[in-house]
């Protein structure tokens, strides 16, 4: 296997009783990249985070972190920082104090807390009670608890569940931060597709425990057929005109033509066409997909 991924598996599976929930997964998470790890609910998606963490035992498959296999996992796991589902806080504790509990069974340097609170911009917050914080603010000091190690890895699970937009936002702001400022790779599962899509480079869609897409998030959405809505002042000249050209053109309940075209090039033949024929064009936009978009058309054929 190639060295360059940081996250590896082979033939991954795991069964509970007669349901298969992941089944032959084969994930490649290259070095430095913001993984999307995306499924609808009941994909598999936390059975494998529980098993890239080894907490659970896969039933067939390999698992490799940083190249190494997860069986020598302790000194592997020292590398990676998690944050699944809700973070353990003691909420009698104040934040730095809960932190240094965290701190210490690391063995990791006291200026690791500090950097840590620094990361997710609690510093100001580090001495009131973790009860009294905001759900947002419990968030971040979760994720300042999954990076208090040298942390190379960061996981995440659903790490904006319950935030409103504003520690939605903070969230995105932060994973952005630490893959750019601090070279980490990050492995994010989310169903909040729009999010995702603002933040990954790659991604990878599972459903019912099955792999149907990995890769880079452009190349993903090359695939999916791009158009251009027109807006013209004769509608039914325009649709002649261009059915005789050869364009394609699809239904749109927007009072504009979609018609297919995959560059901006073509939407200027487009409009050309069009003109030298006396219809006037008064809007031209062309479509780009989605990660929504590209979510369900690849996991409704399924």
């Amino acid at each position: 296997m190639a060295q360059e991924n940081i996250i590896e598996t082979c033939g991954l599976t795991r069964r509970f009783g007669a349901l298969t929930a992941v089944s032959n997964l084969n994930l490649e998470v290259p070095a430095g990249s913001i993984y999307g790890f995306l499924g609808p609910n009941g994909a598999g998606k936390t059975t494998t985070i529980r098993m890239l963490l080894g907490l659970i035992r896969p039933d067939a498959g390999l698992v490799r972190l940083f190249g190494r296999p997860l069986a020598s996992r302790y000194p592997i796991l020292r590398r990676v920082g998690a944050f699944v589902e809700t973070p353990s806080i003691y909420p009698h504790l104040t934040g730095r104090e809960n932190l240094e509990i965290t701190r210490c069974l690391l063995r990791v340097p006291v200026g690791r807390l500090d950097q840590a609170l620094a990361i997710v911009g609690l510093e100001s917050a580090a001495d009131r009670r973790a009860r009294d914080y905001s759900q947002g603010m419990r968030q971040r000091l979760g994720l300042a608890l999954a990076l208090l190690g040298e942390v190379d890895l960061l996981i995440l699970d659903e790490p904006t569940n319950g935030l409103d937009p504003a520690g939605i936002r903070e969230t995105r702001d932060l994973v952005r931060r630490l893959a750019a400022e601090f070279g980490m790779t990050v492995f994010l599962s989310s169903h909040l597709l729009g999010e995702v899509e603002q933040v990954a480079t790659h991604v990878g869609i599972v459903h019912q425990g099955h792999m149907l897409f990995q890769g880079r998030l452009s190349d993903l959405k090359t695939r999916l057929h791009r158009h251009v809505h027109v807006g013209v002042d004769n509608r039914e000249r325009a649709e002649l005109v261009l059915g005789k050209a050869g364009w394609r053109l699809t239904p749109s309940d927007n009072g504009y033509l979609k018609v297919a075209a995959a560059s901006a090039a073509e939407a200027s033949r487009l409009n050309a066409e069009l003109t030298s024929s006396g219809v006037q064009v008064f809007h031209l936009a062309l479509e780009q997909p989605s990660l929504e978009d590209l979510f369900f058309q690849i996991t409704e054929g399924h």
